[in-house]
């Protein structure tokens, strides 16, 4: 029997097709299954749109010192440096989190952002 030919569903690989439940709002940090990703505009409830699972994002990050190319996680519960608590932000304690990447440049504890190179799951 012969093996079932592949067929191209997205050209780049740097996004995939997402439907919401609710409304995601351009900038948020999705997670589906294992998979991080960041909406690049909004995306309506229940309307197909599509995350970027690559290249690198500023994103928030919770208090701590990072260092280049550390492993980093999503914690969508995370408190970030500024911003609403509990908001959700990048931390480097992995616990039962999903890989968001990995981080590009050092930030020092009190640093608002860093930037991630996203982790393709």
């Amino acid at each position: 029997m012969a093996q079932v030919a592949a067929v191209r569903r997205q050209s780049s690989g740097d996004t995939i097709d997402y439907t919401p439940g609710s409304a995601v709002t351009a900038g948020d940090v999705v997670v589906v299954g294992n998979i991080v990703g960041v909406a690049e505009s909004s995306i309506a409830a229940s309307v197909q749109g599509s995350l970027s699972i690559g290249g690198v994002w500023r994103l928030p990050k919770i208090t701590g010192a990072i260092t280049a190319g550390q492993k980093l996680y999503w914690d969508p519960a995370g408190d970030p440096v500024s911003g609403d608590s509990s908001s959700g932000a990048i931390t480097a304690t992995a616990g039962s989190l999903k890989v968001a990447g990995y981080a590009v440049a050092a930030q020092a504890s009190g640093d608002e952002t860093v930037d991630v190179v996203l982790a393709r799951a």
